[in-house]
């Protein structure tokens, strides 16, 4: 597959560095993954927003991309993007990025790159995010767009959108998640020390993967809170009382951020935990206890819902 990168003037340095950077990761653990950067003009060298110049750029009219490949819009300065004479200007490039839309290529922005997918139209009737910062901008510019406030990252059909500089790496580790599965995504986490909305003690589970696309803080620290004390039983008010609200808002908070109560967000970790456990030949007591249930048969009970089989240890 390939994967681009747009460097357009003023490029934000983190939006492009930090994708860039995992992808080259990624080949270097055997993804077979070919990179091209493109200028959004005819240059081949353009100079980022914090002065560094990045060169040997192509012409991105040279290309046309396929289904499986990967375009990665970065942010730039917002005295071009408000700029009247922008989309005149680049008028060309949104014709063949619409193009590369149509052959349902990946094309995903980051930061106030969502804004060069807007202007180019193909964000109507879709959803996305971008920089808080300009939440109220881009919805007044963008009436027919449905823009995501709280979100992390957005997935829309072949659009990807993320709320800002180093949230691209989150979403370039989202995509090679989607592409290799979450045990490659895990090994290219762990090679650059990224914490990825989770507790760096904890193994990079799916669950984790799955629930953690908020930025909501303190969900996040109540799911923290709950993965990381698995063996600790924690009531609603304990986690409550932690995030500084009542035990009936975080509840409703809970469930609106992340589509799932903290009930079932808690069984998905003991699941997580007791499989991984088992698999390495601890004993079932001892993990029915690191999962913070009473006995072998809750953890018999809990594995029987969520799992289609019970590891042999627990079959009856």
């Amino acid at each position: 597959m390939r994967a681009f990168f747009l460097v357009p003037p003023e490029v934000q340095l983190l939006d492009i560095t930090g994708p860039a950077h995992l992808f080259y990761e990624a080949r270097e653990y055997g993804a077979e993954i070919e990179t091209h950067y493109l200028a959004m003009g005819n240059s081949v060298e353009e100079r980022s927003s914090a002065g560094i110049a990045l060169g040997n750029l192509q012409p991105y009219s040279h290309f046309s991309l396929l289904q499986d490949d990967l375009l990665f819009i970065p942010g730039l300065e917002s005295y071009l993007l408000f700029a009247s004479s922008f989309k005149e200007k680049n008028q060309r490039f949104f014709d063949w990025l619409q193009i590369q839309n149509q052959n349902k290529a990946k094309i995903c922005s980051i930061c106030t790159g969502a804004y060069v997918l807007a202007i180019a139209g193909l964000l109507d009737g879709k959803e996305c995010t971008t920089h808080w910062k300009y939440f109220e901008d881009f919805a007044q510019k963008f009436p027919k767009v449905n823009l995501l406030q709280d979100r992390l990252l957005v997935k829309d059909d072949n659009l990807y959108s993320s709320a800002g500089v180093s949230s691209g790496i989150d979403l370039a580790l989202f995509i090679l998640e989607e592409l290799y599965g979450s045990v490659f995504a895990s090994k290219i986490a762990k090679e650059v020390v990224i914490y990825l909305r989770r507790s760096p003690s904890d193994p990079q589970l799916s669950v984790f993967l799955q629930y953690r696309n908020h930025i909501e803080t303190r969900i996040h620290q109540v799911q923290d809170a709950l993965a990381q004390n698995l063996d600790i039983k924690k009531s609603i008010e304990d986690l409550a009382e932690k995030v500084h609200m009542s035990p009936r808002n975080l509840t409703r908070l809970f469930k609106k951020t992340t589509g799932i109560t903290i009930g079932n967000y808690l069984d998905k970790l003991r699941v997580e935990k007791a499989v991984q456990l088992l698999s390495k030949g601890e004993k079932v007591s001892a993990v029915s206890l690191a999962c913070g249930l009473r006995s072998t048969t809750q953890l018999r009970t809990l594995l029987k819902k969520y799992t289609s089989s019970l590891p042999k240890e627990l079959a009856l």
